[in-house]
């Protein structure tokens, strides 16, 4: 008589739903693993009489139970721009549902890319999530040379990004001048973002097509960082090279909170002689004076997807990147 065959990795991880990498994490006992993937896994095995063997244990051997989160900047007043911190609210929100511990490292200097460099040869993380990266940054090569998966925060400039979260900038930004124009503003400045940032860029691009399709010239233009100060700089720089304009796209509201400011100071009233809409719909957009007419990214989604893309990667599976929508949020500045 024909013994019956055992029943295999694969097998348990189809019935559970899961990927083989979280069936193995789960026969060693790993700690990153939801409870929900645990709790399948373990009726699988009970149900299909699964015997865990030498091959599938080592499978989870080398992990550490952590992820990386590196960010591409320097700047000392990075956890009170709020982009960033409801990107990391959205991060550590997914890493609470999980076993996982989160690192974050500041690594727009070499200081802060050597500890990148040692983590990853100390294999101290099972994998990183990127954001603010720049064209030619030399942390994405730190990172991927290291071999570990890896998940933007947004799409690369100079090279193809396997795995990414992004918003759509292009898009979001389209809208924001065609609804100034539906209000009849004819003469639209610019405050760009960081033109070494896919978001920058496309923000930019989203703004001249959307003056483009309407016959309407778009040489005002000054460039920011996405910082407030880069705001005031580039309303300033309008003001006195293109008096005449009678709104202004700025690529974010940090910039726009600059831009207000200057508008106050300049006594052009907002909107009745400048309208203003800013890009991404922090907090602070609901209390400025006026409101912020803003474009709407979901910023915690990004962190939040971003993780989830992750672990979904650490588990073995190969999962499709993502580009979030935007919307237009209508308030008293435009």
């Amino acid at each position: 008589m024909v013994s019956p065959r055992p029943p295999t990795l694969e097998e348990v991880a189809r019935m559970a739903g899961v990927s083989t990498g979280t069936v193995s994490r789960v026969i060693n006992n790993a700690q990153h693993v939801s409870r929900k993937s645990r709790e399948a896994v373990q009726r699988a095995i009970e149900e299909l009489g699964y015997v865990p063997n030498t091959a599938a244990r080592s499978l989870a051997s080398s992990r550490r139970g952590a992820i990386l989160l590196a960010i591409s900047s320097d700047d000392p007043a990075l956890f009170a721009n709020l982009f960033f911190a409801e990107v990391i609210a959205g991060v550590n929100a997914v890493v609470e549902e999980t076993d996982l511990h989160l690192m974050l490292v500041l690594a727009a200097t070499e200081r802060g890319r050597a500890k990148v460099t040692r983590i990853m040869q100390s294999r101290g993380a099972d994998g990183v999530l990127l954001l603010a990266l720049h064209e030619d940054d030399p942390l994405a090569k730190i990172v991927e040379d290291a071999g570990l998966p890896v998940v933007r925060g947004g799409r690369s400039l100079d090279h193809p990004s396997t795995y990414y979260v992004d918003a759509d900038n292009r898009g979001g930004a389209r809208q924001a001048v065609e609804y100034l124009i539906s209000t009849g503003r004819q003469r639209i400045a610019t405050i760009t973002g960081r033109t070494d940032m896919h978001a920058g860029i496309n923000r930019y691009l989203g703004y001249r097509e959307a003056l483009a399709l309407a016959g309407l010239p778009d040489h005002r233009v000054a460039h920011g960082n996405f910082g407030e100060a880069s705001g005031v700089a580039g309303m300033t720089e309008l003001l006195d090279e293109h008096p005449d304009l009678d709104a202004v796209f700025v690529a974010s509201d940090a910039m726009a909170v600059g831009a207000l400011g200057v508008l106050r100071e300049r006594g052009r009233a907002v909107p009745e002689d400048v309208a203003v809409v800013g890009f991404n719909d922090v907090v602070t957009a609901q209390h400025t004076q006026p409101a912020l007419t803003t474009i709407r990214q979901p910023i915690d989604a990004l962190g939040r997807e971003m993780t989830r893309m992750l672990v979904r990667l650490i588990d073995g599976e190969q999962p499709t990147s993502l580009i979030l929508p935007t919307e237009l949020i209508v308030r008293g500045s435009a």
